[in-house]
């Protein structure tokens, strides 16, 4: 059965069973603070556990793209190792919002594996939740026990513990025992030795889950207690990889067909085979699981940078590259290759994968030579260190600076360092990760408290679109405290005006004010799980008030006109560039609009100004804004709406139009484009290979622009004494700068020939070597080429020259090709060492170096240390 196929049995069957088969999330999280990636399968429905939305069926199915990299379920330290821990992996899932619960959810799984797919009831078992006596004093979930032992022997049914059989989706929110479903792959004679049961949960590669069935019947709450819900759910996972190794009737996940294609790619590619070494077997997993990984996020919107989840990608495809560069000898970009298998393995089912082919390929190609050039500096870097070790132990904390200042991994310092037989202070290193991690963890620490209800069952109505003010009932709040803000206070009224940050847009300011005229001011609005919260300083003095919520009416104008702007501008681009452009991510700000899209090359001046152009003969045509709301999807999309891939919408969907302009769009905007007054682009450059961003700004910026332009050109004009042709003033002015630039190296030059002869005349004899310390004259370009002459016309020379230029010390050191080898002398080090004299420091080849300090008053003392490296 081919992974295909198991994917469409398992969605057809929860079909069959009256499910809504739904299509997966994308994997990069907008509007949960918690998440930065989707990392299960209930993810993307947290908001109908919470009771926020209300789900568009009460049974849902899917398979979701699940990412598991950071924070609490990380495995990609495990990856490659193993055969069957993924970055990414694929969940089945079958969903019960507060309909059909234990009974069904396990009659039909076991249906599903034992009928549907065939699997033999004699290699499963089952675990049951065994209760707890700690705080939550939980009891044995006897209900599930006795369902189970409808279809499978009980010695075949597990206690299991309260880690492996209580599922929580963090510190708060919904959560319940949940019981496990696992394989036991082994041969006969395997299962003659030792008991499967006794290997569940054990980490065994051949014994292992492959599906949960998640219970939802208690919230826990901030204090760490528990309350039933009013509503119980169902919420289960199984491992579609797993599921394969098991169907296939293979040891491996990676055996599987989901990975096999990759892994013949990457045989080609490097020449390697798969199998035969173990190095090189989980170098292929590695880079075999990363690539699915990364090409999934970047299809998804995420980019690889260095922050947040961006970071996180970028961490994942070095990884791969690093294992590539070590054990499978690709000193050059591959990995990128990969993108074309895995559209078309994957393709049919995520269309998203094949749609963005192109642009994967050439973000990761660029990402690769970007960190293998890290790594060619790495090694330079890293040599340097090891001239510098006194024994056989490189320090912990250099090799904790390389690590951290230049990105050069740990794992492969250690290797390098065991092949020229040296030793790496691993606690050293630790310990400096160690002091890093505590710093980030204390300045990013947070307290959340539980929601106080003030009124039950209030739902909430977001009337921005078409007011700014309103009269509002505070319907819950919650304290925040952190080491980066400090005490605030998230507020949810039973509606708004405030719009929530999304879609790119800046969420509202503005503020309360209550019947005795006291005011407490908005300072930023979000969304979490569907439900708009306002943040706050301070809380009301009565909380049970009706309030009027008033938004600061200039910024929402100031990001209207920004947000319009985007859209035009999406439209200018497409039709001057082409309509390969799409939308890569946007910021709308009140001072400032960002706009990334897909596009390989820079613009040109003339491109930059028809996009300018297109964009204010739309502000110039006065186009009015037609909106529609709620109008379901399929008809947005035949009327030409643009769908942007990373965006989860519903069934129904808002349009906005100006014009020949329509995309889909949950923002706020101007009702007619002449409101933006003008459209400038103030820059425009590359965010990654393939993504180019352009910066903009319109309105009452545009006019702060051209008087700021304007102020600055007369003051220009004053200094070129008012010449009538400015420009043509100032290129006479660069013209004959460069002239005397030419004529002042010149006047170096011939300084620097006439000082050598009187320097030939200073070197003395010194242990078979000529030697010359002295300080001089002449900027860095002029010593290094007294330094070249000299060498050219002395033998055995040794030379150091010191000079200070405008208050910065410089060292310059000279060695003699043969003076290096016979000598054992080092340029380099020996300008890292006498560095310490100018307060700074340098580096270099062997036989010329120089380095750089702030402190001339010690070029003296540094030119006087020389002499002891001869003698």
């Amino acid at each position: 059965m081919t992974s295909q196929e198991i994917r469409s049995k398992f969605l057809s069957f929860f079909e069959g069973k009256k499910h809504l088969v739904v299509p997966s999330a994308p994997m990069v999280l907008k509007n949960d603070p918690t998440l930065m990636f989707v990392n299960s399968g209930m993810a993307p429905f947290k908001e109908y556990f919470l009771g926020n939305s209300e789900p568009k069926r009460n049974r849902i199915a899917d398979s979701q793209k699940c990412l598991r990299v950071s924070g609490k379920h990380n495995d990609l330290e495990e990856v490659g190792y193993d055969t069957y821990h993924h970055t990414l992996f694929e969940m089945l899932g079958n969903w019960s919002f507060g309909d059909y619960f234990k009974k069904e959810a396990i009659a039909w799984a076991w249906e599903l594996l034992t009928e549907v797919y065939g699997i033999d009831k004699d290699i499963l078992y089952v675990t049951v939740f065994e209760g707890s006596d700690d705080s939550d004093n939980l009891k044995m979930d006897q209900e599930a026990y006795d369902i189970w032992k409808q279809y499978i022997s009980e010695d075949r049914i597990l206690m299991g513990n309260k880690k492996d059989n209580f599922w929580e989706m963090g510190d708060q929110g919904p959560c319940g025992p949940c019981s496990e479903i696992h394989v036991d792959i082994r041969s006969a004679e395997e299962k003659a030795k030792v008991d499967g049961k006794s290997l569940v949960n054990m980490d065994h590669p051949q014994v292992v889950e492959i599906w949960n069935l998640v219970f939802m019947q208690y919230n826990r709450k901030a204090n760490g207690s528990l309350e039933v819900l009013p509503n119980k759910h169902i919420d289960t996972g199984m491992g579609f990889e797993r599921l394969c190794m098991v169907l296939q009737d293979v040891q491996s996940n990676y055996d599987t067909d989901v990975f096999t294609p990759i892994i013949r790619e990457i045989e080609t590619i490097t020449n390697k085979d798969y199998g035969k070494d173990e190095k090189i077997d989980v170098a292929i997993r590695v880079i075999s699981d990363h690539v699915r990984a990364v090409a999934f996020s970047i299809a998804d919107g995420q980019l690889p940078s260095n922050t947040g989840a961006g970071y996180v990608i970028r961490r994942i495809l070095r990884r791969a590259v690093r294992y590539g560069f070590t054990f499978l000898d690709k000193k050059e970009p591959f990995i990128y290759r990969l993108v074309d298998v895995l559209s078309k393995k994957m393709g049919t089912a995520f269309p998203e994968i094949k749609a963005q082919k192109q642009l994967i390929e050439n973000v990761i190609k660029e990402e690769e030579a970007s960190f293998l050039r890290t790594l060619e500096q790495g090694l330079i870097l890293l040599n340097g260190i090891v001239e510098e070790t006194k024994g056989d132990t490189v320090s912990g904390e250099k090799a904790f600076e390389l690590y951290d200042t230049y990105g050069f991994p740990i794992d492969l310092t250690a290797l390098i360092l065991s092949e020229k037989n040296l030793k790496l202070d691993e606690k050293g290193f630790e310990e400096q990760l160690q002091i890093q991690k505590n710093r980030s963890r204390k300045a990013s620490e947070t307290s959340t408290e539980d929601w106080t209800i003030l009124v039950d069952d209030a739902e909430q109505e977001f009337i921005g679109y078409d007011a700014l003010e309103a009269n509002v009932k505070i319907t819950r709040y919650r304290k925040v405290t952190s080491k980066k803000e400090g005490d605030m206070y998230q507020l949810v009224f039973n509606l708004t005006p405030f719009y929530a940050e999304g879609g790119g847009q800046v969420g509202d300011k503005g503020y309360l004010q209550d019947n005795h005229g006291d005011t407490v001011y908005i300072i930023d609005t979000k969304k979490e799980n569907n439900v708009i919260i306002h943040f706050a300083k301070n809380l009301p003095d009565d909380l049970n008030d009706t309030f009027k919520a008033v938004v600061d009416q200039k910024q929402r104008f100031r990001t209207e006109c920004n947000h319009t702007a985007t859209h035009l501008l999406h439209q200018a681009l497409r039709e001057v560039l082409g309509t390969h452009v799409e939308q890569k991510g946007s910021a709308v700000h009140s001072k400032y609009l960002r706009f990334d899209f897909s596009h390989f090359s820079k613009l040109t001046v003339e491109e930059l100004r028809d996009v300018e152009n297109f964009v204010n003969a739309r502000i110039d045509g006065k186009l009015a804004l037609q909106e529609q709301r709620n109008v379901p999807m399929d008809q947005a999309i035949s009327d030409g709406a643009m769908a942007l891939f990373g965006e989860k919408y519903g069934d129904t969907v808002r349009t906005i139009r100006f014009g020949q302009s329509i995309e889909l769009c949950g923002g706020t905007h101007v009702k007619n484009t002449g409101d933006i007054w003008h459209f400038k682009i103030v820059s425009e450059g590359a965010v990654a290979a393939g993504i180019r961003r352009i910066e903009a700004i319109t309105y009452d910026a545009v006019k702060d622009f051209y008087f700021e332009n304007n102020r600055a050109y007369f003051e220009m004009k004053d200094l070129l004494n008012n010449a009538q042709e400015p420009v043509k003033a100032l290129q006479n002015l660069q013209d004959e700068n460069a002239s005397l630039k030419k004529q002042i190296e010149q006047l170096l030059k011939d300084k620097a020939k006439n000082l050598k002869g009187d320097l030939k005349n200073e070197i003395t004899e010194l242990n078979g070597v000529n030697f010359i310390a002295k300080k001089v004259d002449l900027d860095a370009s002029g010593i290094k080429d007294l330094c070249f002459e000299l060498g050219g016309e002395v033998d055995n020379l040794f030379a150091l020259f010191g000079a200070d230029n405008n208050g910065k010390a410089l060292l310059s050191c000279y060695i003699s090709k043969n003076l290096v080898a016979e000598k054992d002398l080092n340029a380099g080090q020996i300008v890292r060492e006498l560095g310490k004299y100018i307060q700074g420091g340098g580096g270099g080849q062997p036989f010329f170096a120089t380095a750089g300090g702030k402190n001339p008053a010690g070029i003296e003392e540094a030119l006087g240390a020389a002499n002891e490296y001869i003698k």
